[in-house]
């Protein structure tokens, strides 16, 4: 009688599998043939093109892989990049600012990351910053340099979501890596100097982004989360163009190290991410 009950709540516990929903983190500078400043202005019909497909390959991807939903978000410069015309029909597209958590609230799957770049000071990446490269010259958290790659894999990993994917050149892929050794990564291109690469061709890099995701779906719940224990200090020096507010160290968790140099502390990296981005 216990056996046929058991087998009986098989079905049940089965349905009861979280849904496997993707966010997919977009950017510019990572996408292949994309090697100078002017080729990452949202308007760019190039850029367009170029990235629209490589996030279609990777949608195609990540459905032949067993994802139930996948969420693009355009995440390069003010969200202005992509359109509902050209991307994938079985995607859902987020645009516009989403606040400080990106929306990792909403219990994703997973998440990955599109035509990323690395962060700055790295040699050989392609037009390599962290999240402004006019504004910031370096962000650390407890005192690690990071970019964007490193702050939302840690972000994510706070709310549980483990990165399963990476794609864009190989100073990017090397900085993923190093996070989280068992993502996927599609490298489609590698770095000469900051304005200089040797890049697969679109239909290259397209069809290598489509396995590498179909491969990054099977590892959802075998990647471990990458997660920052707290207490957490960011720090951020900004370039010669901006001089800090004074008036920002009387703000709770914030300290004023010299004129360009700030800390935010937090319990946690919610916390601390929390206090730079809601000023």
């Amino acid at each position: 009688m216990r056996f046929w009950l058991c087998l009986c709540l098989l079905p049940a516990a089965a349905a009861a599998q979280p849904p496997k929903r993707i966010l997919l983190i977009t950017d510019a500078e990572g996408v292949a043939g994309i090697c100078r400043q002017e080729q990452t202005e949202p308007t760019n019909p190039e850029l367009r093109a170029l990235l629209t497909g490589e996030i279609n390959a990777a949608v195609e991807g990540f459905f032949e892989g067993g994802a139930d939903e996948v969420i693009v978000w355009d995440g390069h410069d003010g969200s202005r990049t992509l359109s509902a015309q050209t991307i994938h029909p079985r995607a859902r597209l987020m645009i516009g600012p989403v606040g400080y958590t990106g929306t990792l609230e909403r219990g994703y799957a997973a998440i990955a990351f599109l035509g990323q770049h690395a962060m700055g000071n790295v040699q050989k990446g392609i037009m390599a910053h962290s999240f402004s490269s006019l504004g910031i010259q370096y962000m650390k958290i407890n005192g690690r340099p990071v970019g964007e790659i490193g702050v939302w894999a840690a972000l994510a990993g706070s709310w549980g979501i483990p990165v399963i994917l990476l794609t864009g050149d190989q100073a990017a892929a090397d900085e993923l890596k190093a996070l989280v050794p068992e993502a996927e990564l599609a490298v489609v291109k590698e770095g000469l100097a900051r304005y200089a690469c040797i890049s697969l061709s679109a239909e290259a890099a397209q069809q290598t982004i489509r396995r590498a995701a179909q491969r990054a779906v099977a590892k959802i719940g075998r990647i471990r989360p990458y997660r920052v224990e707290g207490p957490v200090t960011l720090e951020i020096e900004y370039t010669t163009r901006h001089s800090l507010n004074p008036d920002l160290a009387v703000l709770p968790g914030v300290e004023i190290v010299d004129d360009r140099t700030i800390r935010y502390q937090g319990r946690d990296l919610r916390e601390a991410w929390q206090r730079y981005r809601v000023r």
